[in-house]
C-alpha cells in the first residue's frame, strides 16, 4: 500500500469520469502516469510499465481533484471546539445549549450554527443572561451575519446591543476576535481540517479568512502542510497593505524551503468585498421589503460609488476582486461596478437575481461563484422571507443557460466542507425526502462537476486525482452525497488513501 505523503508515479486500472474521459475511446481501465507533478501519459492498462509508487486503482472510478470555493478557513478550523447549536429551534433552546458548555482556554464559551430566522421567539440579552452568567458567551449564526452575546462578552469585547445581536460589520469583528487564536493553535487546527479536506476528495480551496493571509499561509507550508492549493483572498482594510507588498492575483507565494510536498500550493487569491448583508439575518439587499418588515430592503453595505473606487484600485493593482453579493439590489450593483471598471473576478454566493441580470455574468466574463448546498438548507428561509421578491432564488440552470461560468464551493463553516454535498445539492435539489426544491434548476453531473474543479484528466495537467468508490456519473443525489473516496492525489503526492 502506498504511504501518505508518497510521490505517485502511476496510478493503474482506473476509469475516467470525470473530464478527459472525452479522450478515450471507450471506458475500459486505462493507466495514468505521472511525473514532476503533472500527468505525462495515459495508456490502457498493462501497455506500458508502471512508474515508482502505484496506486492500484482496480477499477476504481476518477475524477480531477475537486475544488471548494469558498472557504472561511480558520473560522471552519476551529468549529471543531465549539458548541454546535444547528439543531436549536427557538432563542430559548440554544441560550439552555449554551449553558453546560464548558469556556474555552480564553475564558469565552462560544456556540456556533444557530439559525434564528424561522424561530417563533426572538433573542435577547435577558433570555442569554439568564442561561449564562457571568461567563462570556457567543452564539454565531449559521450564516456569520450576526452573534448573539450576553452582558459579559459585550463589556468584554466593548460593543452595546439593546438585545445583544450585532450584526454585519459589528458580527465580523467579533468572528475576527474569536478566530484570532496564537498561530500554533490555528495551525493545528487548519492542518487537521486540510486532512478532513483531503479525505474527502479536495485538492483545492479559495480562502476567506478575514485576516492577513500573506504570511500565515507560508508560514504553515513551511512547517509541512501540503493537504491542498490555496488561493488566499485579501479585504479592503488590507488593501494598501497588499498593494505596498506587491501582491497580484495568481501569483505563487515565496515557497522556498518549504518540504517538497509543500511546494507550489499557495498563490494569491482576489479581494474580498462584502457588499450586502444575509437571508438569515434579514439584510441582503432586496427590490422588495421582507414579509412583516415594510421598511426593511436590506442593506448595501459598499454603496456603488465606493464599490467602484475599490474595484478600480483592485484592477490597477493587479488584483481580482471576489464580491459577495446575495441579494438582487446588490448582485446588480455588483454588475454595474464590473461594467464600469473591467474589473476580473467573481460574485459570491449570487441568491437572488433579476431575470435582466443573469446573461450579464456571461457577457462581463463575472464567474457566479455558487454555494449550491445553501439552496437546499436555505429553502423554509426563501419560502418565508423572499416570497414577494421576484427575482430567480438561488439559479444554477437559468445561469447556466445564459452561459455564465459556475464555480462552486460550500462557504464553511456555514455548510460542510465536502464537494460531494455540493455536487449533489445541485443535480437533485433536496437532501431529505421531501421533492426537489425548484428542480427547473437542476443541473447534470457533468455540469455539477465542471464546475467543482479546475483541471482535467489528459496529458499535460496537474496531477490532482480523486478515486471514487462508485461511477459518480450514475449516482443518485443521496449517493453523490455520501461518495466514497478511496484515494486523493496532490500534484503527484498522495494526501489520503492508498
Amino acid at each position: 500500500m502506498t504511504e501518505h505523503g508518497a510521490a505517485v508515479g502511476t496510478i493503474r486500472a482506473v476509469r475516467i469520469a470525470g473530464p478527459g474521459r472525452e479522450f478515450l475511446i471507450d471506458d475500459e481501465p486505462v493507466d495514468i502516469f505521472i511525473a514532476d507533478g503533472r500527468i505525462v501519459d495515459i495508456a490502457p492498462t498493462g501497455s506500458l510499465p508502471a512508474r515508482d509508487e502505484v496506486i492500484d486503482a482496480d477499477g476504481a472510478w476518477a475524477v480531477p481533484g475537486l475544488w471548494d470555493n469558498h472557504v472561511h478557513t480558520v473560522q471552519w478550523a476551529l468549529t471543531s471546539e465549539r458548541a454546535p447549536l444547528g439543531q436549536a429551534d427557538s432563542a430559548a433552546a440554544a441560550a439552555a445549549a449554551m449553558t453546560g458548555v464548558h469556556a474555552l482556554p480564553d475564558g469565552r464559551r462560544v456556540g456556533t450554527g444557530f439559525r434564528d430566522a424561522l424561530w417563533a421567539d426572538r433573542p435577547s440579552l435577558e433570555l442569554l443572561d439568564a442561561a449564562t452568567g457571568a461567563v462570556p458567551t457567543y452564539l454565531i449564526n449559521a450564516d456569520v451575519h450576526s452573534v448573539w452575546l450576553n452582558t459579559e462578552a459585550l463589556a468584554r469585547e466593548g460593543f452595546r446591543s439593546d438585545d445583544g445581536v450585532l450584526r454585519e460589520t459589528d458580527a465580523f469583528e467579533i468572528s475576527r476576535r474569536l478566530n484570532a487564536v496564537d498561530a500554533a493553535h490555528g495551525d493545528r487546527a487548519i492542518s487537521r481540517a486540510g486532512e478532513q479536506a483531503a479525505a474527502r476528495g479536495v485538492t483545492g480551496l479559495v480562502d476567506f479568512d478575514m485576516a492577513w493571509s500573506a504570511e500565515a499561509w507560508p508560514r504553515r507550508v513551511q512547517a509541512g502542510f501540503a493537504s491542498h492549493r490555496v488561493e488566499f483572498a485579501m479585504y479592503p482594510f488590507d488593501l494598501d497593505r497588499a498593494i505596498t507588498a506587491g501582491l497580484r492575483t495568481g501569483e505563487l507565494q515565496e515557497d522556498a524551503g518549504a518540504p517538497r510536498a509543500g511546494r507550489g500550493l499557495i498563490h494569491v487569491g482576489p479581494l474580498k468585498i462584502i457588499t450586502d448583508g444575509s437571508l438569515g439575518t434579514r439584510t441582503a439587499a432586496c427590490s422588495h421589503a421582507y414579509p412583516g418588515d415594510p421598511d426593511n430592503f436590506g442593506m448595501l453595505t459598499v454603496p456603488s460609488n465606493e464599490l467602484v473606487e475599490l474595484l478600480t484600485r483592485a484592477t490597477g493593482a493587479g488584483l481580482g476582486v471576489a464580491v459577495h453579493a446575495i441579494g438582487d439590489r446588490a448582485i446588480t450593483s455588483a454588475l454595474d461596478a464590473f461594467t464600469t471598471t473591467g474589473a476580473v473576478g467573481s460574485i459570491e454566493h449570487v441568491q437572488l437575481v433579476r431575470h435582466t441580470d443573469l446573461a450579464r455574468f456571461a457577457r462581463l466574463g463575472v464567474v457566479a461563484s455558487v454555494q449550491p448546498q445553501h439552496a437546499v438548507d436555505d429553502r423554509d428561509l426563501v419560502d418565508r422571507h423572499w416570497r414577494e421578491q421576484t427575482a430567480i432564488g438561488y439559479p444554477l440552470a437559468s445561469l447556466q443557460a445564459a452561459g455564465a461560468q459556475l464555480r462552486f464551493g460550500s462557504d464553511a463553516p456555514v455548510a460542510e466542507l465536502d464537494p460531494w454535498q455540493a455536487i449533489s445539492a445541485a443535480v437533485s435539489r433536496t437532501d431529505d425526502d421531501r421533492a426537489p426544491w425548484h428542480p427547473e434548476e437542476r443541473i447534470t453531473f457533468d455540469q455539477a462537476l465542471e464546475a467543482s474543479v479546475r483541471s482535467s484528466l489528459r496529458p499535460g495537467e496537474p496531477a490532482d486525482v480523486v478515486l471514487c468508490g462508485a461511477d459518480p456519473r450514475t449516482a443518485t443525489g443521496e449517493a453523490l452525497r455520501s461518495m466514497t473516496v478511496l484515494s486523493t492525489v496532490l500534484a503527484g503526492n498522495l494526501t489520503f488513501g492508498g
